[in-house]
């Protein structure tokens, strides 16, 4: 059985790490979408859809599982959003998400959803790890190695330090 996993992963955290650990003990193989995969060097969206995919891919190697990271476009039209995911995906049995509106979309185009219980939540989103990275604070506690290495290889904390100086909406 093969199941889906999207995020935006910006960047990705121990809190998605811990839902592919989670995702492994009921599927043989995993697709990671990539999510909102043209933004970036923004201060909501820092990191590049390759930055992402070296992201994910290295964090996840040590999982007993095969895993598949593809990139994802958004798509302004919720109505065909699952059949765009779908198109750019190889094919998969469940989608796993918390999001409502993923939930929903999913759940109408007929494709089970299953959802799962999220890890230490409170310091594990992206908003807060973005936040941290540009005010100087401990951002590398909470993410895999393999982020802290990609994020330093691409000079990801002057990035978004200098997109969030002009960035009026930080958003």
């Amino acid at each position: 059985m093969r199941g889906f996993y999207i995020g935006r992963f910006q960047p990705f955290h121990n809190g998605h790490l811990h839902m592919v650990e989670e995702i492994a003990d009921e599927v043989d193989e995993l697709v990671l979408g990539i999510g909102s995969a043209g933004d970036s060097h923004s201060t909501r969206n820092p990191f590049t859809a390759g930055e992402r995919v070296l992201m994910v891919t290295k964090s996840v190697e040590d999982v007993d599982l095969t895993t598949y990271v593809v990139p994802i476009e958004d798509l302004d039209r919720n109505s065909v959003w699952v059949s765009h995911v779908q198109s750019m995906s190889p094919g998969f049995d469940v989608a796993y998400s918390n999001n409502p509106l993923v939930i929903r979309l999913f759940t109408e185009a007929g494709v089970e959803v299953r959802q799962s219980p999220m890890f230490r939540r409170d310091v594990l989103e992206g908003t807060e790890l973005r936040e941290r990275m540009i005010r100087d604070r401990d951002w590398e506690s909470l993410v895999p190695d393999a982020v802290v290495d990609v994020v330093e290889e691409v000079n990801g904390v002057d990035r978004i330090q200098r997109v969030a100086e002009t960035d009026a909406n930080r958003g």
